[in-house]
């Protein structure tokens, strides 16, 4: 697949030239028109795809063309929860994610795609087992353009690395979805450049649909004056909503144009001929003068604009605004990997600061909580770093489609886990700390629910916990619950409620559960043996319930506890639980 240089917005009619100068184009179109020898013709329903094997260079086109008349395309949306509970249809869940659970598409196009998913699934597995990694081209134009589109969205969760991605081309395709589908479809790194939308600007069927809809992919527009290319989809669509302004539904123009159209933009780029005068405007601003060039290449000239009552100066500064913001969001947009080395620089801080406190025989728990020394004040620079970085990356997880977010948790379950067992402990001290009541249910961050979740989603395929492995390890380990100590704090409020009434039959339920709670914790070496430290609040829960219950209570936990050595046993790893 051809692939774009590295983009800067005011280069675009360069990007034309250079999309334009390839092959890819004409071959497309070659096998639309059936100008190639070896065209195998299928028929569908109200539908026909073309398939050409070309074996030097080793490349598959299929184009798709509608067969029944399209000249009456409706609108209308049809949500994709719609599809999956009245059709049945599952095919493009993989789009969706926990933030962008839903998309919708023009029920037109998808009508005609869902009457052919039989034969379509058969060419889709062809694809996949008979031509693995051999470069794909799927094309078509007017309503085959948007079946084209909605075939290749059906290959992409099968297809995923760069080597054998397929490259979609329409020519003069209507929208076929919402904002919600260009969301999930940008979302991903490598969906987006999959698809190159052909433009002429004359051409009425690419701005039948605009309210409701929004493009996505790369737009190549073209006219008789130049070409340029957008990837943004909200400059693209401001492109369609001013060319409709300018040219109306213009119902002379015929699709099959787009086959003079594509010599024309090769012979343009093959000479050289890229550059469009600026006229007498100047500006100072490049990217202005940018988009006043690729405007300019469109025909949209000032005269033009303003004969249509269009502000060239707003149009310009729309456009400009919405570049602006996209080169902003790719030059603040998250990338872990960037971010890696310092989070464990930070993470290796927090690990030193629990080895400092527990040698102080308090725990880096209960040392965080009371703040008395300049080590607890100065682990806050640390925290905050790694929280915002580990937001962003469950955020990050939420926003991508189901199999890349489910392969992005397993690639970051290792290191997600450890910093919410490391991390959320001091949370739950700080809370605690300023009087804070019931953690879990009122204060936890999503966050650490979602972290907690990727844990539990790892386990269902393979268990990563065993007795065997932490036992062995019980010294150095982190309590596997990461809101232990929301469970002791807890627990002594619950003390501290009792010495008030004393028999209060709700508040005793809840220390036994706590207590069975804790023992099945250390009985499968779960626990950090840091809990047993002489300061620690877990200690000074013990101590206070002891008091409640009294001298002859017995119970597990407390056959446990009575006994130093098996506390001393249990930090080795030697105790053997009854």
């Amino acid at each position: 697949m051809a692939q774009l240089p590295p983009k800067l917005f005011s280069s675009g009619i360069e990007h034309a030239s250079f999309v334009t100068s390839y092959q890819i184009l004409k071959k497309a179109w070659n096998v639309i028109s059936s100008n190639y020898q070896d065209i195998v013709t299928n028929d569908g329903v109200g539908l026909c795809w073309k398939v050409y094997k070309e074996q030097n260079p080793d490349l598959t086109i299929i184009a798709f063309e509608a067969t029944k008349d399209s000249s009456n395309l409706q609108s209308d949306l049809i949500s994709s929860s719609d599809l999956n509970k009245k059709k049945n249809f599952h095919q493009f869940d993989f789009l969706c994610s926990k933030k962008n659970p839903s998309f919708s598409l023009n029920s037109t196009a998808f009508s005609l795609f869902y009457d052919n998913i039989q034969k379509l699934d058969e060419l889709k597995s062809k694809i996949l087992g008979a031509y693995p990694g051999t470069p794909l081209i799927v094309t078509g134009k007017g309503l085959g353009g948007s079946i084209a589109s909605l075939f290749t969205i059906s290959l992409l969760d099968n297809i995923g690395s760069t080597k054998n991605r397929p490259l979609c081309i329409t020519f003069g395709s209507p929208l076929v979805g919402d904002r919600k589908l260009q969301r999930a479809i940008s979302r991903s790194s490598n969906w987006n450049s999959c698809f190159i939308n052909v433009v002429f600007c004359n051409d009425p069927h690419p701005r039948l649909f605009i309210t409701n809809y929004m493009p996505f992919g790369t737009f190549l527009f073209c006219s008789d004056s130049g070409s340029t290319c957008f990837e943004n989809p909200e400059s693209n669509l401001e492109i369609i909503v001013t060319l409709s302004k300018m040219h109306g539904q213009n119902q002379g123009f015929k699709l099959d144009e787009y086959g003079s159209i594509v010599e024309n933009l090769r012979r343009r780029a093959f000479f050289k001929d890229v550059s469009t005068p600026a006229g007498d405007r100047t500006h100072s601003d490049k990217l202005v003068i940018g988009i006043s060039l690729q405007l300019q290449a469109l025909g949209l000239t000032p005269n033009i604009l303003q004969e249509l009552d269009i502000d060239v100066n707003a149009l310009e500064t729309k456009i400009k605004r919405l570049e602006q913001f996209l080169i902003f969001q790719k030059k603040t947009s998250f990338d872990p990997s960037k971010k890696l080395n310092e989070m464990r620089r930070h993470m290796a801080q927090l690990e030193w600061y629990r080895k400092k406190t527990k040698n102080l025989d308090i725990g880096y728990y209960d040392s965080y909580k009371n703040k008395n020394v300049s080590a607890d004040y100065e682990v806050d620079w640390y925290l905050k770093s790694i929280i915002f970085f580990w937001e962003k990356m469950v955020e990050e997880a939420d926003l991508k489609p189901q199999r890349e977010g489910a392969a992005f948790r397993t690639r970051w379950l290792f290191g997600g886990t450890t910093y919410r067992r490391m991390v959320e402990p001091l949370a739950i001290a700080q809370y605690y700390r300023d009087g804070g009541k019931d953690y879990i249910n009122k204060q936890r961050s999503k966050h650490f629910k979602a972290l907690e979740e990727w844990l539990e989603e790892g386990q269902t395929k393979a268990k990563i916990e065993s007795n065997r492995i932490n036992r062995k390890n019980v010294e150095v380990i982190l309590t596997i619950d990461s809101c232990f100590w929301a469970h002791v704090e807890e627990a002594i409020l619950a003390c501290k409620e009792l010495k008030v009434v004393k028999y209060k039959e709700e508040v005793l339920n809840k220390l036994v559960e706590f207590e069975n709670y804790v023992y099945g914790l250390l009985k499968d070496y779960v626990v950090s043996p840091e809990i047993f430290l002489r300061q620690s609040s877990y200690m000074s829960w013990w101590n206070n319930y002891k008091v409640v219950k009294g001298s002859s209570y017995t119970s597990k936990l407390a056959n446990f506890m009575n006994d130093a050595g098996n506390i001393k046993l249990y930090g080795l790893g030697g105790y053997d639980f009854p």
